[in-house]
């Protein structure tokens, strides 16, 4: 650490914030990341960091269950679901796949693995899910999938598959639903802990804090492009229904 530096914002998730951990123990960081910061080593409770280190857990994969509530709320009759998954995020991919087969086992689904770190692969998955046809698709977390969110909305509309993402950037491109923490609001968080910290405060006494806010983000035209009739239940609870 060459430059003399009053705080690191390491808001590019788990490995950022593992990276910028392991450079420096003293210089204080803020972090942005969607799974546990204490199973990740980053923080010793959420209450108390206790060293260098605090800052936003904004739950990505905590959430995956309701995702899939959501996805069945607007296929009531499928009955087989494609889980596409990043494998090279296996911080994220893991307990994603977790957590939805645990899900699927209590709503008597059935799930098809899909992995994808590649563009390509992205392809090729979609040519699998042609030749399978599932009834929907949950898309995973990971920087990957949501850099290709075009990719795959196109995919899913060209196939017919109603999808679910984490990020309302992919329903903004065409994607049908997503369903996950503010990233605006947590980003914002990152900002007023950064201040603190530049004002005297010390990290290992500012609580971790966990988002509150939550998005679901209904995509209406490409529901209409699907056949889909988006019950009044599910309308009513989107924060936004894009037209």
């Amino acid at each position: 650490m060459q430059r003399r530096v009053a705080v690191i914002a390491a808001t590019g998730g788990a490995l950022s914030a593992t990276a910028a951990k392991a450079v420096t123990t003293t210089i204080p960081i803020v972090f942005n990341v969607g799974d546990d910061p204490v199973r990740l080593g980053l923080v010793a409770s959420l209450a108390r960091p206790g060293g260098n280190l605090t800052g936003i857990n904004f739950f990505t994969n905590e959430l995956a269950a309701k995702r899939l509530e959501l996805l069945r709320q607007l296929v009531p009759a499928a009955t087989r679901i494609a889980v596409l998954v990043d494998p090279t995020i296996a911080a994220a991919t893991e307990p994603t796949l977790r957590d939805v087969e645990a899900a699927a086992r209590a709503m008597g689904l059935q799930i098809q693995v899909l992995t994808a770190g590649t563009s390509g692969e992205i392809n090729a998955d979609f040519a699998a899910v042609a030749g399978a046809r599932p009834d929907a698709l949950f898309v995973g977390i990971s920087p990957f999938l949501l850099d290709r969110r075009v990719q795959l909305a196109q995919l899913a509309a060209r196939h017919a598959v109603p999808a679910i993402y984490q990020d309302r950037a992919h329903a903004e491109v065409g994607g049908l639903i997503s369903y996950g923490a503010s990233l605006a609001d947590a980003y914002r968080q990152v900002g007023v802990y950064t201040g603190r910290i530049l004002k005297g405060a010390r990290p290992a006494e500012l609580p971790v804090v966990q988002s509150s806010k939550f998005e679901l983000v209904i995509n209406a035209e490409t529901g209409r492009m699907l056949g889909l009739t988006v019950p009044d239940k599910v309308l009513a609870l989107a924060d936004e229904v894009i037209e």
